[in-house]
C-alpha cells in the first residue's frame, strides 16, 4: 500500500471534508482516506497496482472539489498561491457588486422600479461571479444526496433573490413591496469574506510544515563528471550526484562527505546548539547549516527520502489524522445541514401559521437568516485547527507526533515509565573494567569480538572498539543467534560460547563472583559452565534527566524506571536521577506485564524507551515515546519521537497536549453555543417581545465571524514558547 498526503481545494465546511473522503473511498484500491479540514489535506492509503492519484482526483473533481498532484513542494505551494488568488478575486468581485446594491437600497432610488432592476441585475451577477462556486458545489452535493454550508448559502441567497424578483415582476402576487436583493448580495459578500479570512487563518495553522519545507534550499550546486558546476533544482537531484556545499549555506541533501571538513549546525534535527565537527566519511543531513568550511557531498538518498522529508511527512500525516474528540463534531456535522433546512422550513411555516400572508416577508427573512447563520464550519474547525497547530508547535520543539490521538492522550498520562540506557543515560557507555580469566586466550576473546560484531545490542559497538584497540583479531564462528532480552550465543570449533547479562550467565551454568563488584552494567562472556571474561560499563546520566523527572512529579505524574540491567547498576542510576521507584533485571516480557498491571489499575501509562528490547513495552503503553537516537524499531513502534536528547521536551509535550485539548474544548463549547443561541434569534424568537428581526446579511456576518473566532483561538497555541 502507498501512503500519500495531498492538498485539497474548494472545501468550505466540514461536510465538504466528509464528501471528499467519501469520493476517495469510492475509488477501487483506496483503503483509507482522511481529510483534515483545518489543513486542507487528504491522507490516502491506496494500492498503486489497482489505482493512482489521477483516478482519485477524477472522483473528487466529480464531487465538486479538487486535489493537488504536485511533483515537489514548489508545485504544491504554487497551487496554493493560485487558490488564494482566486479567492481574492472573488472577494473583490463580491464587494464591488455589493457596495452599489447597498448604496442604491439606502437611497430613495432603491424604491423606484429602475433602482430595483439595477439591484436585481447586480445581485444576479454577484450570485454568478462571486457565489458561483457555492451553487456548483451545492448541486454536486445534491447529486450525492448530501448537504453542507454551500447548500445553505445557495438555498438562502437563491430564495432571497427569487422572492425579490417575483415581487419586482408581480408586486401584487405576495401583497408585498419590499425586495431583498441587498440581503442576497451581502450574504455572498460576507460569506466570501469569511471564507477568505478563514483560509488565511487556516494557512497559519500549517505554518510549521512550510517552515520545515523551507529548511531545504530550492537549488543545489552539482559537480558534473567533466568538472563544471551548475545550480540545479532540488527536484532534479539524484542519488550519486556530487554536491558542493559552500561556507554558510544550508545543506540541500542527505549524503556522505567525500572531500572537505567543517562544523555543521544540526540544531534543527537534534536541538543541540553546538555545531558538530564533520570530515571526510561523515554523514550530513538536508536542512542543516554548513559552517566556515567547504565540502563535497555524495548524495545517497532520493530528495523525497531525506530525513527532513521524513519529518515533514510525519508531521503532515499527524496533522491529517483525527483525534478521538473530533468524532463528536463529525457526527453532528454529518446531519447538521439537513436539520438546519428542517428548522428553516419550520420557521417559515410557524410565521405563516401565526400571521398568515401578511407576515410572508417576515417568514422569508427569518427562514433565510436561519439558513445563513447556522454553519457547520465553526464546529468542523474546532478540533482540527487546534490539533494542527499543536502538532506543528511540537515539531518546532523537536517533538515528532505521529498521530493526533497521541497528542490527545499524552496530556492524560498519570504514569511515565522510563527505560534506563539511552533514555535516562546518554546511551554511550564507556568501559570502566574488563576482567579476563588468566587462562582466557586471545582466540577466545576473538570469539567475543565476532559475536558482538553481529549483535545489535547498544553495548556491542563499544566492546568491539575496545577489543580492536587491544589488537584482538576476530575468530570465525558459526550458528550465531540472539536470545531475546538476555544475550547472544555462537559455536566455534564445536564449543558453545555465550555473552550477556548476569541472569543469562546463571542459565549458562556460571555463578558470578560479586565480592569485587563494580557498580555499572556488566556483560559476561564464557563458554558452557565457564566464565571467560566480564566487561563493566558506566553510562553518564543525561544533564536534563533530573530536571525532567522533577517537572513531571510537580505536574502530578508518577515516574518509574524499568531496566534490564542488574540491581546495583539500577540503584546507582536511580539515585543519581532522583528515582524513588525502579525495577532491575526486567526482561521485555516483564516490562510489558508491569505496564499492563498499571493499566488494569486505571492508570494512563506512557513508556519512554530507545531500544529493541523496549518495543514490546512501547506497543503496550497508552502513549509510546521513543528517543530519536534509538533503534529504528523503537521509533517505528512509538507514537511520539523526541528528536532531541533533552528529556525536558517530554513534560513540554504533556503541557502542550493539555493546552491543546483545553482550546479544543473551548472551541467546541463556543461552536455549539453559537448555534444554540444564533438559530433561535435568526428564527425570530426576539420579535414578539422586542420587535427585532435579524437581517440575513448580518446573519451571514455572524456566521463568518464564528469560524474566524475558532481559528484565532486555536492560533493562540503558537504563542507558547516552551
Amino acid at each position: 500500500m502507498a501512503k500519500v498526503t495531498v492538498s485539497v481545494l474548494e472545501m468550505s465546511c466540514v461536510v465538504c471534508a466528509a464528501n471528499v473522503e467519501r469520493a476517495a473511498l469510492e475509488v477501487e484500491g483506496v483503503a483509507h482516506a482522511s481529510v483534515n479540514f483545518a489543513a486542507n489535506t487528504l491522507t490516502l492509503d491506496f494500492d498503486p497496482n489497482i489505482t493512482d492519484l489521477l483516478e482519485v482526483q477524477k472522483a473528487i473533481q466529480a464531487a465538486g472539489y479538487d486535489i493537488v498532484i504536485a511533483d515537489n513542494s514548489v508545485d504544491e505551494q504554487q497551487s496554493e498561491v493560485n487558490s488564494y488568488r482566486r479567492r481574492r478575486r472573488q472577494l473583490i468581485a463580491a464587494w464591488a457588486l455589493a457596495i452599489p446594491v447597498m448604496a442604491i437600497s439606502m437611497t430613495p432610488a432603491g424604491d423606484s422600479l429602475f433602482g430595483k432592476l439595477i439591484c436585481a441585475l447586480l445581485a444576479a451577477c454577484a450570485l454568478v461571479v462571486a457565489g458561483g462556486d457555492f451553487f456548483r458545489r451545492a448541486f454536486a452535493m445534491l447529486r450525492k444526496r448530501t448537504a453542507g454550508m454551500d447548500s445553505l448559502v445557495a438555498l438562502s441567497t437563491a430564495t432571497a433573490w427569487a422572492f425579490s424578483t417575483v415581487i419586482l415582476i408581480c408586486p401584487d402576487f405576495f401583497g408585498a413591496t419590499n425586495v431583498y436583493f441587498d440581503s442576497a448580495v451581502m450574504i455572498i459578500a460576507f460569506v466570501v469574506t469569511g471564507n477568505f479570512l478563514e483560509a488565511r487563518a487556516k494557512a497559519s495553522t500549517s505554518s510549521a510544515i512550510r517552515d520545515l519545507m523551507n529548511l531545504q534550499p530550492p537549488v543545489a550546486t552539482v559537480i558534473h563528471p567533466d568538472g563544471h558546476e551548475s545550480d540545479t533544482p532540488i527536484a532534479q537531484i539524484v542519488v550519486g550526484n556530487h554536491i558542493r556545499i559552500r561556507p554558510g549555506n544550508k545543506i540541500p541533501v542527505d549524503g556522505v562527505i567525500i572531500n572537505g571538513e567543517s562544523y555543521v549546525d544540526e540544531s534543527m534535527l537534534t536541538g543541540e546548539s553546538l555545531s558538530q565537527p564533520k570530515q571526510t566519511g561523515d554523514y550530513v543531513y538536508a536542512g542543516t547549516i554548513n559552517g566556515s568550511g567547504s565540502m563535497i557531498v555524495a548524495v545517497d538518498k532520493p530528495i523525497n527520502a531525506t530525513l527532513l522529508s521524513q519529518i515533514v511527512d510525519t508531521v503532515r500525516e499527524a496533522q491529517g489524522s483525527k483525534a478521538p474528540v473530533q468524532k463528536i463534531a463529525d457526527t453532528v456535522s454529518k446531519y447538521f445541514a439537513a436539520v438546519v433546512v428542517c428548522i428553516a422550513l419550520a420557521t417559515f411555516a410557524i410565521w405563516l401559521a401565526v400571521g398568515g400572508s401578511s407576515l410572508l416577508p417576515n417568514a422569508i427573512i427569518c427562514a433565510v437568516s436561519v439558513l445563513v447563520i447556522a454553519c457547520p464550519c465553526a464546529l468542523g474547525l474546532a478540533t482540527p485547527t487546534a490539533i494542527t497547530v499543536g502538532i506543528g508547535k511540537a515539531a518546532e520543539n523537536h517533538i515528532l507526533i505521529k498521530d493526533a490521538s497521541a497528542l490527545e492522550k499524552i496530556g492524560k498520562v498519570s504514569l511515565v515509565v522510563f527505560d534506563k540506557t539511552g533514555t535516562i543515560t546518554e546511551g554511550r557507555p564507556t568501559i570502566i573494567s574488563m576482567r579476563r580469566n588468566p587462562d582466557t586466550t586471545d582466540d577466545a576473546m576473538g570469539v567475543l569480538l565476532a559475536m558482538e560484531r553481529r549483535s545489535e545490542h547498544p553495548l556491542a559497538a563499544t566492546i568491539c572498539r575496545h577489543l580492536e584497540m587491544q589488537e584482538i583479531d576476530e575468530t570465525p564462528i558459526s550458528a550465531f543467534s540472539v536470545v531475546y532480552g538476555k544475550g547472544v550465543v555462537a559455536d566455534c570449533a564445536g564449543t558453545r560460547y555465550w555473552a550477556g547479562s548476569e541472569p543469562f550467565a546463571n542459565e549458562m551454568g556460571v555463578t558470578v563472583d560479586r565480592r569485587n563488584f563494580v557498580a555499572g552494567t556488566t556483560v559476561y562472556f564464557g563458554k558452557t559452565g565457564t566464565l571467560l571474561a566480564s566487561i563493566t560499563f558506566a553510562d553518564k546520566i543525561k544533564d536534563t534527566a533530573i530536571a525532567a523527572i522533577d517537572q513531571l512529579r510537580r505536574m502530578g505524574i508518577r515516574v518509574v524506571m524499568l531496566t534490564g540491567d542488574n540491581r546495583e547498576s539500577a540503584e546507582t542510576v536511580a539515585a543519581d536521577a532522583s528515582f524513588t521507584e525502579y525495577y532491575a533485571n526486567m526482561l521485555p516480557d516483564d516490562k510489558d506485564r508491569y505496564i499492563k498491571s498499571k493499566q488494569a489499575e486505571g492508570r494512563t501509562v506512557a513508556m519512554v524507551g530507545d531500544g529493541i528490547n523496549d518495543s514490546q513495552a512501547l506497543a503496550r503503553a497508552d502513549v509510546s515515546v521513543a528517543m530519536g537516537s534509538g533503534t529504528d524499531i523503537a521509533i517505528e513502534t512509538a507514537m511520539m519521537t523526541l528528536t532531541s536528547s533533552d528529556l525536558r521536551t517530554l513534560p513540554q509535550a504533556i503541557q502542550l497536549s493539555r493546552r491543546t485539548m483545553r482550546i479544543v474544548r473551548q472551541n467546541l463549547f463556543w461552536a455549539f453555543i453559537y448555534n444554540i443561541i444564533g438559530i433561535p434569534v435568526a428564527a425570530g424568537i426576539l420579535f414578539p417581545a422586542l420587535q427585532i428581526l435579524l437581517d440575513p446579511a448580518w446573519a451571514s456576518a455572524a456566521m463568518a465571524l464564528s469560524s474566524i473566532t475558532v481559528v484565532a483561538n486555536s492560533l493562540r497555541l503558537k504563542t507558547i514558547t516552551k
